[in-house]
């Protein structure tokens, strides 16, 4: 790895066997990145994910040289998925091969293959660590099933994305998933602290004052790489040792987001958003609009989830939620963003703030369900095309009454297939527009099964 982060401090001779240029900077080298150069040396230098490293853990006893099995780590960056890996490295009596899915091809996936066959077949075991393995296509995924599965190699996969989206099912059956959180503002505090003090990172050079500390924290959003590069940023602008907010402020502008546009985060989000607009909390909705937004999503994706909200969750309730949506989609279609953001955020408070109503749904899905059934006879005589030679020999379309040739407009006709006549898919609610509509459908059901005339009188 060219870039020193699977270097660790003090390196000697039982060093991996992956060599940095000589030029690349190593955590034990001032030219390091901070965050590099305060990479745990230990386990107990791990800081947060205490979850995975109890006693007698797969994932402590992986670190410690004793696991067998293959895992998947996966969390959000900075959370010490490099980290770990580097301290299996140091697993005794492992070998330790490092590949990234962003420059590695099959070919090098075989080629490490082959010499950990050669290595084990003289008592040596291979740890092959994979990092962003959720951008190795399924091919190169392939290509180390029977590694794994044959312990050929000890598998360390890292990714910031589910493995249950983007890894295969045989190589996700093979291996631990271990699931890596956020740091917490605790976690990401110790983080800091011990940077400032550490003879690697700033060794007791500068003073940060606590709302400088409760910034980086913030803005940091459980990452401790960017924490760390906050800090370091914040200690090359300082003039006289001394780091204040407005310093740190200075140096760094924008707060991390926790997205990522094809995995989990894409999903949790907009379905977080979706379920805010349902329940009718227009805050939480905007916040997670914006988080969208910040993040880079597309927002073509959030206008045709706002489309869809409109009739799933509002529909009858307030018609013109849907107009809304389709507009705020032509907004950026025709516009785009910056200025679209707006569109998007109208139409999110008028759904937010819309009564709610699941009949749309409720009545295209048991219609559906019926279909499904075989609930599908034949279509009446009297509404079937009559428009071609013979069609009147055959029946159709003879005795068909014409709705507009009645002065209200509504008349007694069959429209139905016999086997559904009387079945009522669409239950409208009191809430909105609904409370008006349930009453007017009640009323078109009686008049057209002909249990009600027109003008309100009962048929016997």
């Amino acid at each position: 790895m060219s870039d020193g982060l699977f270097d660790m401090p003090g390196a000697g001779p039982g060093a991996p066997d992956f060599a940095a240029p000589d030029q690349a900077a190593r955590p034990g080298d001032t030219r390091a990145p901070l965050a590099v150069r305060m990479r745990p040396a230990a386990l107990d230098e791990v800081v947060g994910q205490q979850h995975l490293l109890g006693p007698g853990s797969p994932l402590r006893r992986l670190v410690e040289g004793s696991g067998a099995a293959s895992v998947l780590l996966y969390g959000p960056p900075g959370t010490g998925k490099t980290t770990l890996a580097s301290l299996i490295s140091h697993a005794t009596g492992r070998r330790f091969e490092a590949l990234s899915a962003l420059s590695a091809g099959v070919k090098e996936v075989r080629a490490v293959i082959d010499v950990a066959r050669r290595r084990l077949t003289a008592g040596e075991q291979t740890v092959l660590f994979i990092d962003e393995v959720h951008r190795f296509s399924k091919t190169q995924q392939d290509a180390l099933l029977a590694a794994v599965e044959n312990r050929i190699v000890l598998l360390v996969g890292a990714t910031t994305e589910n493995p249950s989206f983007s890894v295969v099912a045989p190589l996700l059956s093979r291996s631990l998933v271990l699931q890596l959180h956020s740091l917490t503002g605790d976690d990401i505090r110790t983080v800091l602290t011990r940077a400032l003090a550490d003879p690697r990172g700033l060794d007791e050079q500068f003073t940060v004052t606590d709302e400088a500390i409760d910034h980086i924290v913030r803005i940091a959003g459980g990452d401790a790489r960017r924490a760390l590069t906050a800090l370091e940023a914040s200690a090359e602008s300082s003039l006289d040792g001394a780091i204040d907010l407005d310093l740190v402020a200075a140096s760094v502008d924008k707060a991390a987001v926790r997205y990522d546009r094809a995995g989990d985060q894409h999903y949790d989000v907009i379905s977080a958003f979706i379920k805010s607009i349902r329940g009718s909390d227009v805050d939480a909705a905007l916040h997670y609009l914006a988080r969208m937004l910040t993040a880079g999503e597309d927002p073509r994706f959030i206008a045709r989830r706002l489309m869809v909200h409109a009739s799933e969750d509002i529909g009858m309730a307030d018609p013109s939620a849907l107009q809304t949506a389709t507009a705020a989609a032509q907004v950026v279609q025709l516009v785009g963003l910056p200025e679209a953001r707006l569109a998007l955020a109208q139409a999110t408070i008028h759904l937010a703030t819309a009564p709610k109503s699941g009949a749309v749904v409720a009545a295209i899905g048991a219609a559906m369900a019926d279909v499904a059934a075989g609930k599908a006879g034949a279509v009446p005589p009297h509404l079937r095309d009559g428009h071609y030679s013979g069609a009147a020999a055959l029946g159709n379309a003879q005795g068909y009454r014409y709705p507009h040739d009645d002065p209200d407009g509504v008349l007694a006709q069959q429209y139905p297939p016999d086997e559904l006549v009387g079945v009522d898919y669409y239950h409208p609610t009191d809430h909105g527009n609904e409370r008006t509509v349930g009453p007017r459908v009640s009323t078109l059901r009686r008049i057209i099964r002909g249990l009600r005339s027109p003008n309100g009188r009962s048929r016997p």
